[in-house]
C-alpha cells in the first residue's frame, strides 16, 4: 500500500475514512518532537486573544483573510529517536479567528513551516498541503521535505516552496484535548438498542468533555474553517495564489478552498479523493463496503496465479465465508503454535482485520494469516484500528451521519453485508458513522460556490480503495468543470510516493509544474 508498510494499521479513523482515513496519519505521530503539551501552550495561550484591529479580517461570507506576516525561526527539535526537522525548514504561526463567523472574537495560532524552493529563478510559488486523516499534523510535508525516502521530488522542491500546517485543533495548532477514559468505554458495535443508546449517550458526553478541555475550537475544527486558515496562511505568506496537494480526507479541504478562494488556487491535485457529496451514513458505508469486497476477490484472484500463497489450491473466498460462519457459531479460535487457542475470534473482529489488511494490501501477509485461522495453527497479528480522537470533531461536522435509531442502524448493517457477503462490512467507514451517533454538533452547512476560474484540477484514485472508495472519486472529479480522473488498477491508498506504481507520483508532480493532466480516465497498471 503506497505509504504504509506492512505492519501499519489505519491511523484510524483508520485514513480514515483512521489514518483515521489514512494510513499517513502516522508521519506526524512518529517523526517531530512538535509534542501535544507545546499545542496545548499554543492553543491555551490563543484562544482569547481579541482579534487585532489593524487586521481587517474582513466578512467571512467573503472569504476575506487576516492580512499579517509569519515570523520565521529554526524548527523545535524532534524528540529521540525520530530526526531532527531538515536544516532548510522554519517555522513559525498564523493567528486566525477561532470561529471565522466572528473575526473580531478569540483567535488561534495555526503552526506552519516552510522550506524555500532550491532555485529561486525557476519558483512558481507555493505548495501547501495536507495529509488527511482527518486529524492528523501536516508540518512534516514541509520539516522533511528534502527527506530522501519520504521527501518530494527534486524538481518540485526547486519550483516551489514546500508548505506545511498543522489544522487548528491539532499538533502545534492546539492539540484538542477529551476524556479518553471516557472514549475507552463507548461500544464499539452495539450489540442491542440499550447499547446502542448507551453509544449516542457517551459520545455527547465525549464531546463535551472536548469542549470542556479544549475551549471552542472543539467546534470549531471542520474542513471549511481549515480552508480559511489556508487562506490566511497564503495571505500571510504575501502569496496572490497557492498551488494545493491534498492527499485522502485532505482532499476535501482542498474542495473546500476551491469553493471559497476559485481565483485563488494557480492548482488543485486531489490524491485518494473524499466524496463530496456528503453522503449519508448509509451510502457511506455500503460503498466503503463494496470497497472491501473487491478487495476479496482482489486477493482471491492473486492467489490464484501465485504459487506463494498460503492459501493456494483454496477457495478463497469459501474460506473466508467458512471462517464467518465459525465465528458466527463461536468456533471461530485465535490459532497458536500448536493448534488453537481458547481466545474467540468475532465476526466483528474478521471484518475488522480483513478492513485493516486488504487495505494495506499486503496479500502474502493476509493470505498468510487467513490460512492460520483457517487451520487454528499460527499467529494473527491484530492491528490497532482504534480511531484518534479528533476525527470525530472534524468528520462529524463535514458529513451528516445521523442515524434515526436502532433499528435504522440494523437496516444499515445488512444493507453493508448484501454489498459486502464476503466481508460483512468496512470496519473504517463503521467507526466513522458510529462515532457521530449522538456527536451535539451539527454539520457544517456546504459553502455556496464563489465566483472565479478554477484551474485544471487533479484527482488520482486506486480502483479498490477502501479508505476513499472509487465512486467518491468520480464524484469529486465531476464535480469541477475542468476534472480529470486518473485510476490506479489496485488495492491501495494515498497514490503519492512510494507506490505500487510510480505514475501517479510522476503524473501529479508533471501537473503541479505545468497543469497538464493526463486524458480523463486514464489507467495505471499496477507495478
Amino acid at each position: 500500500m503506497c505509504g504504509m508498510n506492512a505492519t501499519d494499521s489505519f491511523s484510524r479513523p483508520g485514513d480514515g475514512p483512521g489514518e483515521s482515513l489514512d494510513g499517513r496519519a502516522r508521519r506526524s505521530r512518529r517523526k517531530v518532537g512538535l509534542t501535544a503539551s507545546v499545542g496545548v501552550a499554543v492553543l491555551a495561550g490563543s484562544l482569547l486573544t481579541p482579534w487585532s484591529a489593524g487586521a481587517s479580517p474582513g466578512s467571512p461570507a467573503a472569504g476575506a483573510a487576516p492580512v499579517g506576516t509569519i515570523k520565521w525561526s529554526a524548527c523545535p527539535k524532534a524528540d529521540p529517536p525520530f530526526p531532527d526537522p531538515s536544516k532548510r525548514a522554519r517555522c513559525g504561526t498564523v493567528e486566525v479567528p477561532v470561529d471565522w463567523a466572528k473575526p473580531d472574537g478569540p483567535t488561534m495560532k495555526i503552526a506552519v513551516a516552510r522550506q524555500k524552493a532550491t532555485d529561486p529563478d525557476k519558483r512558481l510559488g507555493v505548495l501547501l498541503s495536507n495529509p488527511g486523516g482527518p486529524g492528523t499534523g501536516g508540518l512534516d510535508d514541509a520539516l522533511y521535505a528534502d527527506s530522501p525516502t519520504e521527501g518530494y521530488d527534486k524538481d518540485i522542491r526547486s519550483r516551489f516552496d514546500i508548505i506545511g500546517f498543522d489544522p487548528r485543533g491539532i499538533g502545534r495548532s492546539g492539540e484538542l484535548r477529551c476524556d479518553e477514559k471516557l472514549a475507552g468505554k463507548i461500544p464499539t458495535r452495539p450489540k442491542n438498542a440499550a447499547e446502542f443508546q448507551r453509544l449516542r449517550t457517551l459520545n455527547k458526553q465525549l464531546a463535551d468533555s472536548c469542549r470542556q478541555r479544549s475551549g471552542p475550537v472543539a467546534d470549531h475544527m471542520d474542513s471549511v474553517s481549515v480552508a480559511r486558515d489556508m487562506d490566511a496562511i497564503r495571505a500571510a505568506l504575501g502569496e496572490k495564489k497557492i498551488s494545493f496537494l491534498g492527499h485522502s480526507y485532505g482532499t476535501l479541504i482542498g474542495r473546500q478552498y476551491a469553493r471559497l478562494f476559485p481565483q485563488k488556487l494557480r492548482a488543485l491535485a486531489l490524491d485518494s479523493a473524499m466524496d463530496p457529496s456528503r453522503p449519508d451514513a448509509g451510502r457511506y458505508l455500503r460503498d466503503g463496503s463494496a470497497a472491501v469486497e473487491g478487495s476479496v476477490q482482489q486477493l482471491a484472484d492473486w492467489c490464484a496465479k501465485t504459487t506463494s500463497c498460503a492459501l493456494k489450491g483454496k477457495d478463497v473466498k469459501a474460506v473466508v465465508r467458512g471462517l464467518f460462519a465459525r465465528a458466527d457459531a463461536g468456533r471461530l479460535f485465535e490459532p497458536g503454535p500448536h493448534g488453537p487457542t481458547r481466545k474467540k475470534v468475532t465476526a466483528d473482529k474478521l471484518s475488522g482485520f480483513l478492513t485493516d489488511y486488504l487495505g494495506k494490501w499486503n496479500p502474502q501477509t493476509t493470505a498468510e494469516q487467513l490460512s492460520a485461522l483457517n487451520s487454528g495453527r499460527g499467529e494473527v497479528y491484530w492491528t490497532d484500528s482504534t480511531p484518534v480522537l479528533a476525527w470525530r470533531t472534524v468528520m462529524c461536522r463535514d458529513y451528516d451521519f445521523r442515524i434515526r435509531d436502532w433499528d435504522e442502524y440494523r437496516e444499515l448493517r445488512q444493507q453493508a453485508r448484501s454489498a459486502a457477503p464476503h466481508a460483512r462490512y468496512n470496519s473504517q467507514a463503521l467507526d466513522m458513522v458510529l462515532g457521530c451517533q449522538g456527536w451535539p454538533a451539527a454539520p457544517e452547512p456546504e459553502p455556496q460556490q464563489a465566483k472565479g476560474t478554477l484551474p485544471p484540477v487533479f484527482v488520482v484514485n486506486a480502483r479498490h480503495d477502501l479508505a476513499t472508495p472509487l465512486p467518491g472519486a468520480r464524484r469529486m472529479a465531476q464535480e469541477f468543470p475542468s476534472g480529470r480522473l486518473a485510476v490506479l488498477d489496485s488495492v491501495d491508498h494515498w497514490l503519492y510516493r512510494k507506490c505500487q506504481s510510480p505514475l501517479p507520483e510522476r503524473a501529479i508532480n508533471t501537473y503541479l509544474r505545468t497543469l497538464e493532466t493526463p486524458p480523463d480516465g486514464t489507467v495505471y497498471p499496477r507495478r
